[in-house]
């Protein structure tokens, strides 16, 4: 004790110079992405452009045959001025997979695995005025590298490239450290964590990780701020070039809960004193919610829920996982107007900004380990422990994040894995409320999620009860289509699919073939839905968007949307499925009543009609003539669906108008209608922000759609003619194939802009219609 009180004078003397010193700076983050240089030259000695972040190594082609793997080298020339008393850091969210980093020429570090995000601390090795940092990169097929599976026998890519955001960061050599960096077990920078809560009071911590890399030994403490509740730690002495952790007990009376309907967030500002004075501050969102799965069921804030889902993969044509978090943002977007309250981050680790999104938006998350259908050897093992730590690590403080998937997809994993994989999860975060996830019913895991086509027909798993752990439909709707009980040998298709029965089935694949894929969709989400009072806690369907993948030279074709984002019939199948009652506030919000029909009426349009809509009555017209009018029927395919199909059937095809009128407690709530395309006149141009506008600094990537319409601005779905796009404006490009052809009557190309500082002009134009321009304001 008197040790510590002479010290504590002795600062006291040094606090009364520093009085009189400039302000101590806190941290400041700073964007990372422009300005650098890239060659896929692999000595890394010619040909360098000049590039912005997110990046990919190469434009890929629509369809992705040959996906470009191999060295490639990212530099970057940056201005530093003095660190005395402070740090830098280069944080890397996502670097394809395999990155070996030189700062000033000297050699720094080596980072592995594509996925999760890794820091630079630059600081020792930083120069005051120009600066220089290079990466080699290398995304080649690796064993030992999840997934470790080769391209070529893979069922998604893994894109080369510095591919998500890349951030410059300046602390005071007191710091609070990275989560992931500080590599610390239940520690390491920021994790908040409420362990009791009900509608009256939430009582959590407040854990908080502190380096020191200065030479002095400082008294620090934090103030932790969530929602106007303010709590504040004691003192702690923290000695030069160590580290400490402080915990703070803290309670929030009456706290709003986040749920899918009312995402309630609430940012957490951490500042921490050095000696009273405030050397570093940080703020980050987080929610309170509480979740429990038990015998019978799973419940959120204390109300039973049925989990509708769906499953993602992160790409993009042509760019691959280059994605801006605006673009990210939008997908999320699009996932929850689809009726989903879920999504399943199939087969890896996504970016950042999507689990933001689902976070703001309302979207259960069950984040996953990086595999599918390989478990290599020792070296790969241990890098896929590490990556269940980094991602526990960069994600616990996310209320979305429900359930953690610490399981090789569809592998055979040992029983010392998932045992290991699990005391992982379990020793980072050990709570009550922390669920593991994997695809066998091993005793180690708390949700049994097996893929449908797993089970046997025609129960699949909805009885199902070997096992003690309840059960999550974590795939459904494709493979028991498409490969008809084919097994997990996904190479051996061929002749096994029925075109016509599929769920693969492309935009352009035609009508009926649409509607078939979404009544596949629609009889396995009935199917699950049977086992919900037996021991099924929800579902998530394969999948939202359409994606290229290693092992087969198409598209797979599966999405609810097609791979440009465009919906098909399943889509409105899907939406139909959200109670009308339900109501979000966002953006571009879709929510609500809704009735759609699932039919383009032309002369090959089948007669019968099916109509969604998540009302209680439907009238039918065609040509403002009522032709039928139904409450809720239910057949083979609807026994226990919330919100049944509607049909009609109209005998014989009429040229003209179908309009649907949905009502509610017999008032109007919803209309759509569909008429028969006539002769195609022209292009008609848009471009989906999703209620996202465009980054005005930093890169951007939005899909611009030209459909080809009739003289009443109706959608010609048989069309194909190409169209050529063409663009006026600075700092953007046009990406993907120029003139393109028009998918069901739509050609869609890529807008990516490097800054948004101009007005843009999009022009489109085809052969035998007028064309079409569209102005993007500044």
């Amino acid at each position: 004790m008197k040790r510590l009180t002479t010290a504590i004078s002795a600062l006291a003397v040094l606090l009364l110079v520093q009085c009189s010193s400039p302000e101590i700076t806190t941290r400041r983050v700073t964007d990372f992405n422009s300005n650098w240089t890239f060659t896929s030259d692999s000595t890394g000695q010619q040909g360098w452009a000049k590039v912005q972040l997110p990046h990919t190594a190469r434009i890929e082609p629509l369809v992705v045959n040959d996906m470009w793997q191999g060295t490639c080298w990212y530099e970057k020339v940056f201005e530093l001025g003095s660190l005395e008393d402070q740090r830098a850091f280069v944080r890397f969210e996502g670097v394809m997979h395999e990155a070996d980093i030189w700062v000033n020429d000297t050699f720094v570090t080596k980072h592995v695995g594509g996925y999760l995000p890794f820091v630079v601390d630059v600081t020792d090795y930083a120069l005051v005025g120009q600066n220089n940092i290079r990466l080699r990169v290398n995304n080649e097929d690796n064993p030992v590298i999840p997934p470790g599976k080769a391209i070529d026998v893979l069922d998604f890519s893994y894109y080369g490239g510095i591919y998500r955001d890349v951030t410059l960061t300046i602390t005071h050599d007191i710091h609070i450290t990275d989560a992931v960096a500080a590599d610390q077990v239940n520690g390491g920078g920021v994790l908040v964590h409420f362990t009791e809560v009900s509608k009256e009071l939430a009582k959590g911590i407040v854990k908080v990780h502190l380096r020191n890399d200065g030479d002095l030994d400082r008294a620090v403490r934090f103030t932790a701020d969530i929602g106007g509740t303010t709590v504040r730690t004691e003192a702690a002495w923290l000695h030069g070039h160590s580290d400490t952790t402080l915990i703070q007990a803290i309670e929030i009376v009456k706290p709003r809960l986040w749920e899918p309907q009312s995402p309630e967030l609430y940012t957490l500002s951490i500042e921490v004193e050095a000696d009273d004075q405030v050397v570093d501050h940080l703020e980050e969102s987080t929610g309170i919610r509480q979740i429990e799965l038990t015998e019978d069921g799973f419940f959120l804030n204390g109300e039973k829920l049925f989990i509708r889902g769906t499953n993602r993969h992160q790409e993009y044509p042509y760019i691959g996982y280059a994605l801006s978090d605006e673009a990210q943002y939008r997908d999320a977007v699009k996932i929850k107007n689809a009726g989903f309250d879920m999504v399943r981050l199939s087969h890896y680790p996504q970016d950042e900004a999507f689990l933001q999104a689902c976070d703001e938006l309302g979207i259960i998350v069950m984040n996953c380990l990086t595999g599918w259908q390989f478990v290599g050897d020792e070296a790969f093992i241990a890098n896929s422990y590490q990556e269940i730590r980094d991602m526990i690590r960069r994600d616990r403080n996310h209320p979305s994040v429900f359930f953690w998937e610490v399981s090789l997809n569809e592998s055979g994993m040992s029983d010392e894995f998932m045992t290991t994989a699990n005391a992982i999860l379990d020793a980072e975060l050990p709570y009550q409320d922390i669920y593991s996830a994997g695809w066998i019913d091993h005793p180690a895991y708390d949700l049994f999620i097996p893929a449908r086509q797993h089970g046997k027909s025609p129960d699949y798993w909805n009885f199902y009860q070997d096992g003690q752990r309840k059960v999550f439909v974590a795939e459904y709707g494709d493979w028991e289509y498409y490969a008809q009980n084919a097994g997990f040998n996904q190479k051996a298709f061929e002749d096994l699919a029925e075109e016509a029965r599929t769920s693969r089935q492309l935009r352009g694949a035609g009508e009926q073939r649409l509607q078939q894929q979404a009544l596949n969709y629609q009889e396995a989400a009935n199917s699950n839905r049977k086992g919900q009072d037996v021991g099924t806690i929800g579902h998530a369907n394969w999948l939202m968007f359409d994606y290229n993948r290693g092992y087969a030279d198409d598209i797979e074709s599966s999405g609810i949307s097609d791979i440009f984002r465009l919906p098909k019939f399943a889509f409105s199948f899907y939406r139909s499925q959200r109670p009308a009652a339900e109501y979000y506030d966002f953006a571009a919000s879709e929510a609500g009543p809704m009735v759609e029909i699932a039919s383009y009426w032309t002369a090959e349009s089948a007669p019968q009609i099916k109509v969604y809509s998540n009302t209680e009555e439907v009238m039918l017209y065609l040509n403002d003539e009522l032709f039928g009018q139904k409450t809720v029927e239910r057949d083979v395919y609807s026994t226990d669906l919330d919100f049944p199909p509607f049909v009609f059937d109209l005998e014989a095809f009429e040229e003209g108008t179908l309009k649907a009128v949905a009502k509610i407690g017999g008032q109007v709530v919803a209309k759509d209608s569909v008429s028969t395309p006539k002769a195609p006149v022209t292009i008609k141009l848009s471009v989906d922000l999703s209620g996202v506008p465009l980054a005005e600094e930093q890169s951007d990537v939005v899909f611009v759609y030209a459909q080809i319409v009739d003289q009443h601005g109706t959608l010609v779905p048989t069309d194909e003619r190409a169209v050529t796009f063409t663009l006026d404006g600075a700092e953007a490009e046009l990406i993907g194939e120029n003139p393109v052809k028009a998918e069901a009557g739509i050609a869609t190309i890529l807008l990516r802009t490097h800054s948004f500082v101009q007005d843009l002009t999009i022009r489109a134009r085809a052969e035998g219609v007028a064309s079409d321009d569209l102005v993007l304001q500044k």
